[in-house]
């Protein structure tokens, strides 16, 4: 074949290839043939030098993938409110990972059919409180750790009574700060200790986290019945602050002392709880409805009062009492908790 025929042949098929996009303009120079590829203003149009490229451009229109949009062209947003938006797609995640993870939990329902309220605590926590428990024990001290014990509580009530005097709505919500401390530093501490002598506790460490857990829903109950200021907050900081941190290395030094500390600090719980009780017989307090929250937790009535609340409140410190006492008793001992079983819950 003549070859000015064939690259003729060649020069147009490439050029039905471009689709019109291309300008060949041929030169002869020197007698041989140059070739000057110009594209249009089109700066998208990628230049085609060889029939090799093809293939190339053939798998880009095949492609799933979608191509991207010119920098003009945006989607207009729908109408749509977007409260109901945000609360459709905030249930909808929760659905979405409850669902994955398998952790959803099901709804779950009151004796008379209506759905339970709290998330803090379930139905299987509730109890009835045992009122009658003696409010008079008191552990008389005989020893010189009794004695520093019951002599510390008592300069720490001085401050809480001059600040309180006889608002004892906020007096009992600092003390819950403070009473909700020592079962959660027990529990810890006696947790690592099992894990490290990969040792049993004979229960302590679920009854001590009990306990901490029972004076965190008095906390829960009392701000419920007193809204605390700013100033008392502040305080709430401080205390909590210091008393953990200072009960965690009393428990270290001596768990004997600092369970003591916790007995006589629950019989000081018990005397506030009393006076609060005889104030609001006495109508200096008003006996206002007691909070939902209290009715469930404790399964009082539903008619159940601010006096109904405090009573079961001071019948648990005196099972605080009780369990601290016999804590430190054991240590006396020279035992250890585990080997003396946990006093029941309150369930």
């Amino acid at each position: 074949m003549n070859p000015m025929l064939t690259r003729s042949l060649l020069r147009s098929l490439a050029t039905g290839i471009n689709g019109g996009r291309y300008v060949v303009n041929s030169t002869a120079t020197g007698g041989a043939a140059a070739a000057v590829v110009k594209p249009f203003e089109d700066a998208s149009v990628v230049r085609v030098q060889d029939l090799g490229m093809l293939g190339g451009q053939w798998r880009r229109m095949m492609s799933a993938v979608p191509e991207p949009k010119a920098p003009d062209q945006k989607e207009e947003p729908k109408s749509v409110s977007g409260g109901e938006v945000a609360v459709k797609d905030e249930k909808a995640k929760a659905q979405a990972i409850s669902s994955y993870w398998g952790v959803s939990r099901p709804t779950i329902l009151r004796e008379d059919g209506t759905e339970w309220p709290w998330n803090c605590f379930m139905p299987w926590d509730t109890y009835e409180s045992n009122v009658n428990i003696d409010l008079h024990k008191h552990h008389a001290p005989t020893t010189f750790l009794d004695k520093v014990a019951l002599r510390t509580v008592k300069t720490l009530r001085i401050p809480t009574d001059i600040f309180f005097q006889r608002r004892y709505g906020c007096r009992a919500m600092m003390l819950e700060t403070v009473a909700a401390v020592p079962g959660m530093v027990g529990g810890m501490l006696l947790h690592l200790r099992s894990l490290r002598k990969f040792q049993q506790s004979g229960g302590w460490i679920k009854a001590l986290l009990e306990e901490a857990e029972n004076e965190r829903m008095h906390l829960m109950t009392m701000v419920e019945l007193v809204q605390p200021k700013w100033y008392e907050r502040f305080l709430v900081l401080t205390v909590q602050g210091v008393f953990f941190n200072a009960f965690f290395v009393l428990y270290l030094l001596s768990p004997k002392l600092a369970h003591r500390i916790v007995g006589y600090l629950e019989e000081e719980a018990i005397h506030s709880y009393t006076e609060y009780l005889k104030d609001i017989e006495s109508g200096a307090i008003k006996n206002v409805p007691a909070p939902a929250i209290a009715i469930d937790y404790w399964r009082l009535p539903k008619d159940a009062t601010l006096k109904d609340v405090i009573t079961v409140i001071r019948a648990d410190e005196a099972h605080h009492r009780d369990v601290n006492h016999f804590a430190s008793d054991i240590h006396y001992q020279g035992k250890e908790l585990r080997e003396a079983p946990a006093p029941l819950g309150y369930h």
